[in-house]
């Protein structure tokens, strides 16, 4: 198998300079590797590395958790985006994206969509600010997803990764979108869609 993790020391300013702020840009695309399995010990989730090999971000949950809560952390471990699922929705599955470990006002809201090629739809809560809204196309299981934003323009994508299957592939992040809001997005799709989820357990569903 390919070598997944070459760099595990985080790198200076890897990814974002701010990953804790929801608008948290870059002037190139970005593209990571996300890899499905946390490096700790009796923990599920997440280890992404940037194009250099330097760990970006993580998500552990320790197996004993339910997963209806999970705070994606940068590198040096700082929170920056929690994602929790929303109870008790009248339209549908929904998970809230929090800044950091605050949990009052989320700053989005990820819908599961029911309609054709659509998975889910990513709006901007009231109260956080005029951000943009955004659909996700495509099928996660495959790790073949677009995002677009208002206008249709294609603002990240995750793709398969070569010979690796589907426990390790890319997300490429274009200009001018918060890449770590991006990856709690990927978060999102890993609860609503992956069978079994790293993250989740089926047994806590309403």
């Amino acid at each position: 198998m390919a070598k997944v993790h070459p760099n595990m020391v985080p790198a200076p300013g890897a990814v974002d300079q701010a990953p804790c702020a929801p608008a948290s840009f870059t002037e190139e695309p970005t593209t990571l590797t996300v890899w499905r399995k946390s490096l700790l010990f009796d923990c599920k989730g997440f280890t992404v590395f940037d194009a250099k090999g330097n760990l970006a971000y993580r998500v552990d949950s320790y197996a004993s958790e339910s997963g209806d809560e999970v705070v994606l952390m940068d590198a040096a471990g700082r929170p920056a985006f929690t994602v929790r699922r929303k109870r008790f929705s009248l339209q549908g599955e929904q998970w809230l994206i929090f800044s950091g470990e605050e949990t009052r006002q989320p700053v989005y809201t990820v819908r599961r969509s029911g309609r054709g090629k659509t998975l889910a739809h990513v709006t901007a809560c009231a109260g956080a600010g005029a951000g943009p809204s955004y659909e996700v196309e495509g099928s996660y299981a495959q790790r073949s997803c677009v995002v677009y934003d208002g206008q249709r323009r294609a603002v990240a994508e995750i793709r398969p990764k070569e010979v690796v299957g589907t426990d390790v592939f890319r997300m490429v992040v274009q200009p001018g979108v918060g890449v770590s809001l991006a990856m709690a997005v990927v978060v999102a799709l890993e609860q609503m869609f992956a069978r079994p989820s790293l993250l989740r357990s089926w047994s806590t569903i309403d």
